[in-house]
């Protein structure tokens, strides 16, 4: 068999989409669910997701729409400026007011191949609570009610028939940039560890965590943090696939070899191959490149290959085309299987 290769999530919603009026919406959605599936489809992709197309962000699909949450929450700067506002929790208890498994469902009713469904971390949804707290509802308490959310939301798409479920992960590397430290990591590897210890060994060989330094309007929040102070705790949760962001890296063989050195036993490393952020299309010997690359550092039956990130993982990001991001997919399967070739498998 090849390496596996799977897309990490978001594809750029079209412009039908994007300017759909609120009667027009949920059959907008699904049109874009459907043509998103095809095209993955007819490049060959033989993992597809939905693109996240009904979305309204990788993060705040669960509390879309929910009561109990002002504007004004923690704030993710990014290295060109701009910023994005999670909401702030005002009252308890906290509840999902969606859960993946209702877009696993609508995907699979148009899909011929395996279905990935990615899920927001619970640590990500951790900063929704304030500082100062909210009268009667403690954090510890909060923090309980988040993990019953976030494992039904996992156990939803696993029962629902995913291939496999991702958690992503992205402020993992920037709780580095805002607590060098790392205390609010370990914080977050603990949570979220206590949502995967839930799940059988079985279970959790189809649970994997993407990792990347965001990447949002072709800007990242936190790639100026060393990979090494992130991946040895990285590597601590308890999930059997690991997304990585690489090809967007300055020194990918720094990153690989610390990779290698601490990879569970039992786990595998799908490396990103095409950088969503940067507009020029990767060729396929590129992309074989940086898998025989890869494959230096790490045991080719532990190695996979992805795309650093979602191409729009918030649904106004419109910096890159869904035609670049197609081609850019195209060139991920290509150069795949001619590393694939190369290697013998």
């Amino acid at each position: 068999m090849p390496l596996p290769t799977e897309p990490i999530g978001s594809i750029p919603r079209p412009a039908e989409l994007l300017d759909a009026a609120p009667s027009e919406l949920a059959a907008a959605q699904e049109k874009a669910v459907r043509d998103t599936i095809r095209r993955l489809e007819e490049l060959g992709s033989p993992v597809v997701t939905d693109g996240e197309q009904s979305k309204p962000s990788f993060a705040t699909y669960p509390i879309a729409g929910l009561d109990g949450l002002a504007p004004d929450g923690a704030v993710i700067p990014f290295a060109d400026g701009h910023r994005r506002q999670l909401p702030r929790l005002t009252a308890g208890p906290f509840r999902y007011a969606a859960r993946a498994e209702e877009y696993l469902r609508v995907a699979r009713r148009h899909a011929n191949v395996p279905v990935k469904q990615a899920v927001i971390a619970p640590s990500a949804l951790s900063l929704l609570y304030p500082a100062d707290g909210i009268d009667g509802y403690p954090r510890e308490r909060f923090l309980a009610d988040l993990a019953d959310e976030a494992e039904a939301d996992i156990r939803g798409c696993l029962d629902g028939g995913a291939h496999v479920v991702q958690l992503d992960f992205t402020e993992g590397r920037l709780s580095l940039k805002l607590d060098p430290s790392g205390g609010v990591l370990d914080d977050f590897v603990a949570l979220n560890n206590s949502v995967l210890e839930r799940f059988t060994p079985e279970e959790r060989a189809r649970i994997g965590v993407h990792t990347c330094p965001g990447g949002d309007q072709d800007s990242t929040h936190s790639l100026d943090v060393d990979y090494a102070g992130l991946l040895p705790k990285l590597f601590q949760l308890k999930a059997g696939n690991f997304y990585l962001q690489l090809a967007s890296e300055p020194d990918p063989d720094k990153t690989l070899a610390v990779a290698a050195e601490h990879l569970p036993a039992d786990a595998r490393i799908f490396v990103g191959v095409t950088d969503p952020v940067d507009p020029r299309v990767e060729t396929a010997e590129q992309v074989r490149d940086r898998v025989l690359a890869a494959a230096r550092h790490l045991p080719v039956d532990r190695l996979g290959t992805c795309d650093d990130c979602g191409f729009s993982p918030f649904a106004d990001d419109v910096s890159t085309s869904r035609e670049t991001a197609f081609a850019k997919i195209g060139a991920r399967l290509e150069g795949t299987a001619l590393a694939s070739a190369r290697l013998g498998i």
